[in-house]
């Protein structure tokens, strides 16, 4: 067992070196970034923990087939022995017959080796197997949610990205009708305050991209920590592609539920082993006084060999309410996933209706653009011919702005809605 786990350590860390290498290039997928933040997650190096507990507690259950051997002594007084001179007094023997000492010695050793246990060793290899399954499905289930919080982050990376680039466009704009302004200042056919006026929104849209990528720097310093790898300003986060998702669900949590309830069969297993009986052979060696030969009552060695067989059945009086135990246990476990499906159903209903929404709103943010970015071309000719004022002008860029930011939102919102349903459903 552990040496299938180190293998799979190995192509995992040389994977995440593989990743590392390219972070470092300067690009990085949010597949990657997944990979990295398992590899980083302090909770991964439980999976070796573990592993080596399980594969302990295997090797020591092995052990109970080995011959237990153990050693004892005493030595007693007795108030009372058999005196055979009296017992066999009235018997015509001219014999004296001794009697025992009242000060008996023993060292005794013993081997016992099994024979038959009923198969609780085997159940107990079994069911530490299927424990250790379970704990390394829990530790998967929670790495499979630092998903969820890779995506917000990286998401929100890329909607400042577009953000800034959105802006920049908005300032190109500016800066060409600043120059116009410049031009038509010095020929007195503007005023100073239509210059002053282009040049403080060219600061206000600074301003607007100073907060974004102090926000961006701070998504991508917490992404950093979370993978374990620095992500600079200058890093390219790939926008992933949509894929084409199952409706099936496969979450890790619901391989959780079924060995959970496995376990609780074989701990049902392990009742009715406790039930059998148990056979094992022995010896015993010994040295002390009397031997087996209790008439002679001297020092001697002697041993016993042979089969010993017991069957406690003590267990019969709570057998039944633990099945009673399990069986509901197993129930409440049936119940929980049952709980989950339904909760997940739910969560990937309101992800297919926002997907819905999106790309509803998409084509209507494509209509509203066109609009706009018809009248600010309108507006920029009306500016320079003197038909409206700067602030109209500047009204108007500033709603064909929203529109494009709005669009840029909604783009990136569906993304991360495909992706969210992705999570949630678990392919």
């Amino acid at each position: 067992m552990c040496r299938k786990f180190h293998i799979s350590i190995i192509v995992f860390l040389s994977l995440g070196a593989d990743i590392h290498l390219k972070a470092q290039s300067g690009s990085l997928t949010l597949e990657e970034c997944y990979l990295l933040a398992k590899e980083n997650y302090p909770e991964i190096k439980k999976l070796g923990m573990i592993a080596k507990t399980a594969d302990y507690t295997i090797d020591n259950a092995n052990k109970g087939y080995l011959p237990k051997i153990s050693f004892s002594g005493q030595a007693t007084y007795q108030s009372q022995t058999v005196s055979f001179s009296d017992a066999l007094g009235a018997l015509p023997i001219s014999t004296s017959l001794p009697s025992l000492s009242k000060y008996q010695y023993k060292i005794q050793g013993e081997v016992d080796q099994l024979l038959y246990d009923g198969g609780i060793i085997h159940n107990q290899k079994e069911l530490t197997k299927a424990n250790n399954q379970l704990q390394t499905q829990n530790i998967e289930v929670s790495l499979y949610t630092l998903k969820q919080r890779i995506n917000a982050l990286f998401f929100s990376i890329l909607l400042t990205n577009a953000q800034v680039r959105q802006n920049e466009i908005k300032k190109s704009s500016l800066q060409t009708q600043v120059q116009k302004a410049e031009a038509a200042l010095q020929y007195g056919t503007a005023y100073r305050s239509n210059v002053d006026e282009l040049k403080a929104e060219v600061v206000n849209t600074d301003m607007a991209n100073t907060e974004y990528i102090s926000n961006r720097s701070a998504y991508l310093k917490m992404l950093s920590i979370f993978i374990g790898k620095e992500i600079s300003d200058s890093s390219v986060l790939q926008s992933p592609e949509p894929e084409l998702l199952s409706s099936e669900i496969n979450r890790p949590e619901l391989k959780g539920f079924d060995l959970q309830k496995s376990v609780y069969t074989l701990q049902e297993e392990q009742l009715k082993s406790d039930l059998m009986p148990k056979v094992s052979a022995f010896f015993q060696g010994a040295y002390g006084r009397p031997t087996l030969n209790i008439i002679e009552n001297k020092f001697g060695p002697w041993f016993i060999t042979g089969v010993r067989f017991s069957w406690s059945l003590e267990s019969l009086y709570t057998s039944s309410n633990k099945k009673q135990i399990l069986e509901l246990n197993r129930k409440a476990t049936d119940t929980n996933k049952e709980t989950f499906l339904i909760n997940t159903k739910m969560d990937l209903a309101q992800q297919e209706e926002n997907i819905k929404k999106y790309n509803h709103l998409l084509e209507q943010d494509k209509s509203v653009i066109n609009l706009r970015h018809s009248v600010t071309q309108s507006a920029e000719a009306q500016l320079e011919n003197g038909v409206i004022t700067t602030h109209e002008y500047i009204q108007k860029l500033n709603t064909e702005q929203l529109a494009n930011q709005t669009l840029i939102l909604h783009q990136i919102q569906l993304l991360q809605a495909k992706y969210n349903q992705k999570f949630i459903s678990g392919n």
